[in-house]
């Protein structure tokens, strides 16, 4: 901090300041939720059932990956005693000793912050969106506008909170560590990634076996609504809505919001050293790092003011318009901070004022935009895609499933289109960039670019949570058996909702990609500091690492394991859905012939299927986060540090084809299933409707659990790569040492692998146990 200038310095004290108030204004709004009213007392038994669901869900889960998280703070901190410590840190902690223990700790206490922070992001939207549910449906009796207000201000919760911890711990990690930020930077970043990671696939294999098997059984075989009280996986759908919507969804932006500030803060860096000299020269320019900073206090202000105008009445009833109305005012307002920002932070030694940083943000809110406008025409009901899938029903499930096959395929390669142009526009911004620093510099733009696209981080995740908090209300509303009105008021914030979900995966989508990009930057101009600091010593046959030659072999190989990575992970996390959802299929038609069930008489045994639900998603989380962490490892250590990059633009680039195309495609079946039951094609119960559900149910595991779960899986690996390319070109060919931990890396990759595959006993034990129902 002594090194920054007056109003630099002044800045970061400001932008605390936001973070904090960005929290403390997030349970403002949680205090306002908690005083509405919830409803009658049978609203508040079903809300009872689906409050305990989801509590107990999410403390099993984090009792499960506490030991993973234990074992990776020791490792993180006992990595950086392999290598020397950078030159950054020597200069920040004034000898190479004190640089080696901060940094050590600093990696290990940011990489729990990361982690902690995550899951305080999904455990508290979780909980808000479920006390939110119950008033959603209490407020709906009011009217339409007090129903919108509730369900947007407790997903708002989420959003606020999810920029103002990301924030936080950014910002006090650089008042600690400064030029040395990178360091620390790393583990936090990585903590968040792998709490998302988790959170993703855990609460999606949750909410999808659930909502599969209600959906095959109650609609396709007994023909009754949606969330018909008699139905045994009702209460798990509904808690699955909470720990895979609200609670995987905000801990998958968060980590994508500190990921893509982590990458722009340690590019800042090496750019502003770049740009005033070379590498130890004890000078920086500072302002490289300061501006993301300021970029992300701005977005936090923003989207408070924007959120003021998602409004709506009882004669215009557009939750959609009031939504988009509150996120354009807040992207207006950011882009303007933003301009009047630039003159201030990112003046340089002679006194001129560098738009280009400002222009490469620009890209990022238009690439939200145009991500945001791709996503809807490809999944509402109000364009040709949806209503082609609705009409390929007609002929059946199959012709209804090829459909949404190639509307998804089709709608990724327009978004792979549309983020290289985004990438292309930082080349260009740069274009005139000096040699020295060219690469560097686009790299920083990219970064830039994913600061730009969750800049209203607030207002995509109040409207993301806005989704499953209407869609509980509504099934609460139906189980409670409420009026007419109330219910029309529940079933278009609903259909709303499902439109903002696939919105806000396309960004949370497209955000990891860019943040992939930037990080892989970084994976560059980390390996080329150990390899100048080695040349300095003295080593010889050293040459820094400009570029990767796929022609090499060893590259080739690395880049065919990446672009494989997202295949296996797809490929496991379906297979689990699959597995826990025929679980919930046998025991909702086993409790379909208890006698006086179907008549109203008898109350199912609810539990039963949030128990199965519940062990089925346990099962995959330490199994996936061993895959995420080990292949990288054992690509570097086995192939070396180009095969590395060459594995790493392999699993970017089917990473976020696989993505997009399996969100999209589930996305397209849900609405196009929507909108049979608007009465188009025959409406409910008739043909082309089953049709649309069995494509519903092969698309809720896409969108919902493998789709999403890729963009933490993706960062995750990118910064594991990050940590140990340093140690790997540090490290002799041929190490004994490394051999042995190879071999056992291999032997717990091969474990994983096979204890994902195979069928969990503790899930047969939870279906085949006595049930107090019979």
């Amino acid at each position: 901090m002594q090194d920054l200038k007056a109003v630099q310095s002044l800045a970061v004290w400001a932008v605390l300041v936001v973070s904090l108030l960005g929290i403390g204004y997030a349970f403002f709004i949680r205090s306002q939720i908690l005083a509405q009213d919830t409803g009658t007392p049978k609203m508040r038994e079903v809300w009872g059932f689906i409050k305990t669901g989801a509590n107990a869900y999410l403390s099993q889960q984090f009792r499960t990956i506490s030991i993973l998280i234990v074992i990776l703070t020791f490792v993180l901190a006992a990595s950086v005693f392999i290598i020397p410590p950078t030159t950054e840190a020597v200069e920040r902690f004034g000898s190479e000793e004190a640089a080696t223990l901060w940094v050590a700790i600093g990696r290990a206490v940011a990489f729990l912050m990361g982690s902690l922070f995550s899951y305080a992001v999904g455990f508290v939207g979780m909980n808000v969106a479920v006390e939110g549910n119950v008033r959603v449906a209490a407020a709906s009796r009011k009217g339409y506008n007090p129903a919108l207000q509730v369900a947007y201000k407790s997903g708002s919760v989420t959003g606020m909170l999810t920029v103002g911890l990301g924030l936080l711990g950014g910002t006090l990690i650089f008042m600690v560590f400064g030029i040395a930020a990178p360091d620390a930077l790393l583990g936090f970043g990585f903590g968040g990634s792998l709490i998302a990671l988790f959170m993703r696939v855990g609460g999606g294999i949750y909410t999808k076996a659930a909502d599969v098997g209600a959906d095959l059984v109650g609609k396709v075989e007994a023909g009754i609504p949606e969330d018909d009280p008699r139905n045994a996986a009702v209460i798990a759908d509904l808690v699955g809505d909470n720990v895979g919507d609200c609670a995987g969804m905000a801990a998958d932006v968060f980590e994508s919001f500190e990921v893509t500030l982590v990458s722009a803060m340690i590019l800042g860096i090496v750019l502003g050293d770049a740009v005033v000299g070379t590498i130890g020269d004890g000078q920086y320019d500072l302002r490289f790092i300061i501006f993301p900073l300021v970029l992300r206090a701005i977005g936090v202000v923003a989207s408070v003011i924007g959120n003021l105008f998602v409004t709506t009445d009882e004669r215009k009833r557009n939750a959609m318009a009031a939504m988009n109305r509150g996120f354009y005012i807040a992207a207006g307002l950011a882009i303007l901070a933003s301009a009047a920002a630039t003159p201030v932070f990112m003046v340089d030694a002679a006194g001129n004022v560098d738009w280009r940083p400002f222009f490469a943000t620009l890209s990022g809110v238009v690439l939200a935009l145009a991500l945001d406008k791709l996503t809807e025409y490809f999944t509402s009901t109000h364009f040709s895609p949806v209503k082609e899938t609705s009409r390929s029903s007609q002929t059946g499930s199959a012709t209804n499933i090829l459909s949404g096959l190639a509307l998804g395929m089709e709608s990724s390669v327009w978004a792979i289109l549309v983020i290289s142009a985004s990438v292309f526009t930082s080349v260009l911004i740069y274009a005139g960039e000096p040699a020295a620093t060219q690469f560097t510099s686009i790299l920083y733009g990219v970064s830039l670019t994913g600061i730009g696209m969750l800049l209203l981080t607030g207002n995509t995740i109040s409207m993301d949570s806005f989704g499953p908090i209407s869609d509980n209300a509504n099934g609460i509303g139906e189980m409670a058996g409420l009026d007419k009105n109330a219910r029309n008021v529940m079933d278009d914030l609903d259909a709303v909702g499902n439109t903002t979900k696939a919105v806000t995966k396309g960004i949370a989508i497209g955000s990891a990609v860019i943040a992939a990009v930037a990080l892989y930057g970084s994976y560059f101009t980390d390996v080329n500091k150990v390899l100048k600091q080695m040349m300095d010593q003295g080593a010889q046959g050293i040459e820094l690492l400009s570029s990767i030659n796929v022609a090499a072999p060893t590259v080739f190989i690395g880049l065919l394991i990446g672009g494989a990575v997202p295949f296996l992970f797809s490929a496991l996390t379906i297979r689990a859905v699959s597995r826990a959802a025929a679980q919930i299929v046998n025991e909702v038609r086993r409790q379909f012939r208890i006698p006086g069930l179907m008549e109203g008489k008898v109350l199912p045994d609810y539990a039963r299927a949030v128990q199965i639900s519940t062990t089925a998603a346990q099962k995959e989380l330490i199994s996936l986060g061993l895959i995420a962490v080990l292949v990288p490892i054992l690509v570097g250590f086995t192939l070396g540090v180009e095969a590395l990059g060459g594995f790493l633009a392999g699993i970017i680039l089917t990473g976020q084809l696989m993505a997009v195309f399996q969100a999209n495609a589930g996305g397209a079946w849900d609405n196009a299933k929507k909108y049979i039951e608007e009465g188009h094609f025959g409406g409910k119960h008739s043909e082309p409707h089953k049709a649309a559900v069995v494509g519903d149910t092969v698309g809720d595991p896409l969108k919902d659990t493998s789709g999403p779960a890729l963009n933490p899986m993706i960062k995750v690996i990118n910064l594991v790569a990050l940590i140990i390319a340093p140690i790997i070109v540090t490290i002799e060919p041929g190490n004994p040492g490394v051999i042995v931990a190879m071999v056992i890396c291999l032997v717990a990759l091969v474990w994983a692998i096979w204890q994902s595959k195979r069928e969990s006993e503790s899930l047969k034990e939870v279906a085949q146990a006595p049930a107090s129902a019979d």
